[in-house]
């Protein structure tokens, strides 16, 4: 495998975990009520709460997300 496919591959593999924690912190603040629905749309990643919906970066998503759970676990 060359280096530069070999960068792509970890990259990809990154990319697939920080998928894959935002969706976890979703689903953990869905399950705690604190959020209604969350997901993936138009490259950004959309969280429903009261009646709102929030259209963040994953970045920001996942801030929000560890902030709204880490108010209610302390």
């Amino acid at each position: 495998m060359s280096e530069d496919n070999l960068e792509k591959q970890l990259n990809l593999e990154v990319e697939m975990m920080s998928t894959n924690q935002l969706t976890n912190l979703g689903n953990q603040a869905q399950g705690m009520g604190l959020i209604a629905g969350h997901g993936f749309r138009a490259g950004k990643y959309e969280i429903l709460r009261q009646g709102e919906f929030l259209l963040l970066t994953p970045m920001e998503a996942k801030k929000y997300l560890e902030n709204l759970i880490k108010e209610i676990t302390g």
